[in-house]
């Protein structure tokens, strides 16, 4: 991985940023609970070595991750995960630096219920503001509606 080293631990206070972002992603058609696996054990080993922190919801096919850590590591994650082909549609719903304590300050990952992240896709599409972050999360509602 092409990312910094840096502790969780120095981002959000005595004026050090911390850098958030949102996404959402279809699962490749071919995904399997192995592939599944292998990203949450992947997650769970490199993130927290690289400060990123955050949580994954996944269910019906659909991704949607709060990761949050330095910029530098947290751009680096997304370039990552958008090459990705187990992630297609990655659309970020959000990203924006603070300045505050971690939201998410263990790695927390769960396998929730399609009617779980459908509430989860529902209220971000309540909040999204560009017009792409809209079309792509109604398309995530309609694919899990058909799932």
């Amino acid at each position: 991985m092409d990312l910094t080293r840096n502790t969780q631990h120095d981002e959000g206070y005595a004026g050090h940023s911390l850098h958030n972002l949102i996404y959402c992603s279809l699962a490749s058609p071919d995904m399997d609970p192995a592939e599944i696996h292998k990203i949450i054990a992947t997650a769970k080993h490199h993130n927290p070595r690289y400060g990123i922190t955050g949580l994954l919801v996944f269910g019906s096919g659909i991704f949607f991750q709060w990761l949050e850590g330095p910029k530098d590591n947290v751009t680096s994650l997304m370039k990552i995960i958008g090459d990705d082909p187990r992630h297609l549609n990655v659309v970020v719903l959000s990203e924006e630096d603070e300045i505050r304590d971690r939201l998410f300050p263990d790695w927390d990952m769960e396998l929730v219920e399609a009617a779980e992240i459908g509430d989860v896709l529902e209220n971000a599409l309540k909040e999204a503001s560009d017009d792409k972050q809209k079309q792509m999360l109604a398309m995530f509602l309609q694919q899990l509606k058909l799932a």
